[in-house]
């Protein structure tokens, strides 16, 4: 088991990892179409989308807590 310590970092890898591959898998699609390359292409798009978007949710996940917490109120 992970150390409960390292829960928001290891939300951000799951989260970015799997939007990053989602957006990722349908923009290949609608750039390339279904060709015979498509699975590595899109892999490709994959980790470079990931590259970036990891370290981002990182940084925004923690500013949207705070926008929530100042939006949201108990009823």
């Amino acid at each position: 088991m992970i150390p409960r310590k390292f829960a928001p970092l290891l939300f951000g890898l799951i989260l970015s990892g799997l939007m990053s591959w989602l957006v990722a898998g349908i923009s290949t699609l609608r750039a390339v179409g279904f060709t015979p390359g498509f699975v590595a292409t899109w892999l490709s798009a994959w980790l470079t989308a990931w590259l970036v978007a990891f370290p981002v949710v990182l940084v925004v996940a923690p500013l949207t807590r705070r926008a929530l917490d100042r939006l949201v109120t108990d009823v």
